[in-house]
């Protein structure tokens, strides 16, 4: 049997309760409405840490943060950890990544045969958390300026960077029809949009009016819990009021952004069926993380709620996996045990792994329904844990109270229950579960330590000679286009796909 092609999509800081496929909503995503009209649509899908880098350094793992240093957007991400691309290479794929996937540290590839693109993040220690001074807040932290400088644009840093990553991504996808042999490949291109800056160009800004963007509620800030409270003072909000028309401006970029993605999709998606590869691959498309969009008065991520931690997840594989949506919590963890299953192969034995496959969901035989997740980065003062399972949801600190929701019955998480009489159990059930599953003082002291080795390292490394780990795509120009040591009709025919038959 063939095995099947795997495109794996990734958008950047997509929150799911605002997608048309997950409920009411004004956002425009046709094409991505029309793969989860035909595939299999995670309702409850969860990042395991609600922050770029140690997101994304789960998902392509398999492990937990806490498990393999990936505290901030600063940590390093040691080459000897196993991701999906080390599995599938070892199963015989063609291995590419395309975008961002903000590897901090000199290995850059993790697995991947091909890095298509430099990243947009920097590779280095440079924004790495500091708990020994809780309360400075670093230059560069996220502000308010993506918000009050919100609107359309002509051009920005984050189109210069995705317009390069569908555009390489495309010609892989040609490049692989092209050439012989017939290794499977799995693609990974990893957008930035729709991640703040709020801003995108007028054809995407026109698809909506003012009148059609939803305004955030937002409760009086000292309210809030204490981390929600620290969040507003790392981006600066604390006391400072919005302006609504910029609110409102942010939003309306932000929906056109998840325009901008679906228009991407549907260019990813086109060149599927031009190549003739539709029929033999696995779509996959997620996210790293969601966005607060100003709901509760925060903005960004970095919190364990709704808009902050669900991600989008769909799998389409027509004449593979029936239509069917699946309400069990799972998250971006399950998705190296899903690829490999996918491919064929199975898991090494001796290898710690967090994450569980998806396939039986996949295939309608249930599954799994908990997810567990962890965050150590900014506005946290100790570890800021998170259990969902079945409908609820439980959000522990050893730091701050401990927080419980009924996600299923109270989506927005309005009601708070850990002081309801009806849930004491199940609160003090969920809180022995945490404190059995956690050491909290072991990962603040692991924590603490590599925050200080790379606040130290960090420093010396700006001294001297410059020596960058940002990953730096190699061009062989004298194999490009047209050149005198290669024949032209030959090089002619190979180029062109179809090929034109031989005796003509």
């Amino acid at each position: 049997m063939k095995r099947k092609n795997i495109l794996f999509i990734m958008a950047d800081q997509m929150a799911a309760p605002m997608l048309p496929f997950y409920g009411p909503s004004p956002v425009k995503l046709p094409n991505l409405s029309r793969l989860a009209e035909q595939g299999v649509v995670f309702d409850a899908a969860y990042c395991n840490s609600p922050l770029c880098a140690p997101s994304r350094f789960t998902l392509v793992s398999g492990q937990l943060p806490s498990k393999i240093g990936a505290y901030d957007n600063a940590a390093d991400f040691p080459a000897d950890v196993p991701t999906y691309a080390h599995y599938l290479r070892r199963l015989g794929y063609r291995t590419a990544l395309s975008g961002k996937m903000h590897f901090c540290g000199p290995d850059q590839l993790h697995g991947y045969e091909e890095r298509l693109t430099s990243d947009i993040y920097p590779a280095d220690y440079g924004w790495a958390v500091n708990w020994d001074e809780p309360g400075v807040r670093p230059s560069w932290y996220h502000n308010m300026s993506s918000v009050l400088q919100a609107g359309p644009c002509v051009r920005t840093n984050q189109l210069d960077f995705d317009e390069e990553v569908v555009f390489k991504a495309r010609q892989y996808l040609y490049d692989h029809v092209r050439e012989d042999g017939d290794r499977p490949f799995c693609l990974t291109v990893s957008m930035t949009h729709p991640h703040d800056p709020y801003t995108i160009p007028k054809a995407f800004w026109d698809l909506y009016d003012n009148a059609d963007i939803p305004l955030p509620a937002t409760p009086e800030q000292h309210s809030l819990d204490p981390h929600s409270q620290r969040l507003l003072k790392v981006y600066d909000l604390w006391d400072k009021p919005l302006p609504v028309d910029k609110i409102r401006d942010a939003r309306r970029a932000y929906f056109g952004a998840c325009s901008y993605i679906d228009d991407n999709v549907g260019k990813l998606l086109q060149t599927l069926e031009e190549t003739g590869l539709a029929d033999d691959t696995v779509i996959v498309f997620s996210g790293d993380h969601g966005d607060m969009l100003g709901e509760r008065g925060l903005w960004y991520k970095m919190h364990w709620f709704e808009m902050a931690a669900r991600v989008p997840l769909l799998v389409s594989a027509p004449g593979q996996f029936g239509a069917r949506r699946v309400s069990a919590a799972v998250s971006t963890a399950d998705l190296l045990p899903t690829f490999v299953e996918l491919a064929g192969g199975s898991l090494e034995p001796g290898l710690p792994l967090d994450g569980r496959s998806l396939v039986p969901h996949l295939q309608g035989q249930g599954g799994h329904d908990e997810a567990f997740g962890e965050y150590m980065a900014e506005g946290t003062v100790g570890p800021l844990m998170m259990i969902r399972r079945g409908a609820y949801k439980f959000i522990y600190s050893e730091d701050d109270p401990c927080l419980l929701f009924d996600v299923d019955n109270d989506p927005r998480e309005q009601e708070e229950l850990s002081h309801s009489p009806q849930h004491r159990q199940l609160f003090d059930d969920f809180l022995a579960e945490a404190r059995a599953r956690w050491d909290i003082p072991a990962i603040r002291r692991d924590v603490l330590a590599s925050q200080r080795r790379r606040r130290f390292v960090a420093g010396a490394l700006t001294l001297g000679t410059l020596k960058s780990w940002d990953h730096q795509p190699l061009v062989d120009a004298s194999q490009q286009y047209m050149r005198n040591h290669i024949d032209l009709d030959d090089l002619e025919r190979k180029a062109r796909y179809p090929q034109p038959c031989q005796n003509q």
